[in-house]
């Protein structure tokens, strides 16, 4: 009889292709590049090369698209050239392209799931670090680097070092207005940028089979802000019902043989992992982070962390260094910190179930400062306006623009102001993350939404109080 395996190690054992030293060769049922691949391609073209899979490979343009005025040409001459070598390469390779003009365009973590793209045990990569997000359906995904990205065009396969194996289990019932976003900092902010550094996380327990597909995306997307290689989630009954009808999901008898095999897509009752961490879902509050990392989080209820009450030195420096770029004062609470301007958008949350959570604070109420919701891809944006919730955010003063990764990486032109503080939905608020100077708050969709009608960092749940988030 075999040994009791988990999850990760049956879908890692079932991609080797080959082995040497300490690698494996790894087969690659998904490949999705965006404009930004362009160097891959270019390694290609040097050798003489074609795309090995052309259907296994995926174009989507969203890294530095433009989010207004998608009916005019591209005014940025570098980023027009981008997106067009991503149409060219798409049409002398012959592999699929999300357009910026195609109804399924979106963020490539986004639109490439919702297509029923992504399904449960599949290898997936993108030379994009959040890659990661696609191990919510119970598959590998991991980003790979430019010279990777030409690996995979040219051979369909990818070299890669096992990763160990991570357990973190969250039990309990999470609180109202808690979600996905706060288990995700509170678990970052408890083991640090670095806790999971080396592992591939399966994450398990009552709180994350209660999460939507949607909660479970920004828990794996988050999931590499933790250090971890990747992160994922057996897949059952919520993402058998979410990926049926998808566009590229099976069908008929394909489907029924599917649903036989994916059902099996789980950690044995008596595997044993690497590294086990449990966490109480009713100790997990909105949480906000005050600093540079990822790991300088906390709830919002809480203080500024004060450096001369750390012990450690090294961190101390490191917490007075965050301060001092993000102008905060030791001591002071969080909630009432001023902000400038908000943005609900990126690969960790713009999704619609994100957007009905900051509707759902929004609506009636009028923002205190500026700005931009940019939903994760051209359907989320569809149906979002066929529910009306364009109209509570624009009645709110909020801009209502285009998908794509916008003010998360800042590489269209969407950027915060220097010195200006941010209440924003993104993965990272490292310095200069959403342009030079700028103050980066992460937090969830319903606190940036409470953020804006307050003007501050504020606890969105008095605000939630009576309304229905759906």
């Amino acid at each position: 009889m075999s040994a009791p395996q988990t999850l990760f190690a049956r879908l890692w054992d079932a991609h080797v292709v080959t082995s040497q030293g300490d690698e494996d060769l790894l087969w690659v049922d998904r490949h999705f590049v965006h404009e930004g691949s362009h160097h891959g391609f270019a390694k290609l073209a040097e050798r003489g090369l074609p795309v090995a899979e052309p259907e296994l490979t995926i174009g989507v343009a969203d890294h530095y698209v433009p989010t207004r005025h998608r009916e005019r040409p591209i005014g940025d001459p570098d980023i027009a050239r981008m997106v067009r070598t991503l149409e060219e390469n798409a049409e002398a390779h012959g592999f699929r392209l999300f357009g910026l003009n195609d109804p399924r365009q979106g963020i490539v973590h986004v639109a490439g799931p919702e297509a029923g793209l992504t399904l449960p045990g599949c290898l997936v990569v993108c030379g994009d670090s959040h890659t990661s997000t696609h191990g919510a359906f119970g598959a590998l995904g991991f980003g790979i680097g430019a010279t990777e990205v030409a690996h995979v065009l040219a051979t369909q396969t990818v070299w890669q070092k096992r990763p160990r194996a991570m357990r973190l289990t969250i039990e309990g019932p999470l609180g109202p207005g808690v979600g996905a976003k706060d288990m995700a900092l509170a678990w970052i902010a408890k083991l640090g940028a670095d806790g999971a550094r080396g592992h591939a996380v399966e994450y398990a327990g009552s709180a994350v089979r209660d999460l939507s597909m949607a909660g479970r995306m920004t828990l794996c997307n988050l999931s590499i802000e933790g250090g971890a290689r990747m992160g994922m989630v057996a897949p059952d009954e919520t993402t058998f019902a979410w990926l049926e009808g998808r566009a590229f999901a099976p069908e008929g008898a394909a489907w029924d043989a599917a649903m036989a095999w994916w059902r099996t897509l789980r950690s044995d009752e008596d595997a044993v992992f690497d590294r086990e961490v449990t966490l109480d879902a009713a100790e997990i509050a909105p949480v906000v982070t005050w600093g540079t990392s990822p790991e300088d989080a906390l709830p919002i209820t809480a203080t500024v962390p004060d450096p001369t009450r750390e012990p450690d030195p090294a961190r101390a420096a490191k917490i007075r260094a965050a301060l001092d770029y993000m102008g905060l004062v030791p001591g002071r609470p969080l909630e009432g910190t001023p902000i400038d301007r908000v943005f609900i958008g990126s690969c960790t949350n713009a999704r619609l179930e994100d957007l009905r959570a900051a509707a759902a604070i929004l609506k009636g109420r009028r923002a205190r400062v500026p700005g931009m919701i940019s939903p994760g891809s051209s359907a989320v944006k569809a149906r979002a306006e066929q529910e009306g919730l364009d109209a509570i955010f624009r009645e709110a003063g909020l801009d209502w623009v285009d998908s794509g990764c916008s003010m998360c990486v800042g590489m269209n032109g969407d950027l915060v102001p220097p010195g200006e503080r941010c209440a924003s939905t993104t993965n990272r608020n490292f310095r200069g993350r959403q342009g030079p100077g700028a103050r980066t708050h992460l937090m969830s969709p319903m606190m940036a939404a409470a953020a804006a009608v307050a003007g501050a960092l504020t606890d969105a749940r008095p605000l939630l109080k009576g309304r229905a988030v759906a």
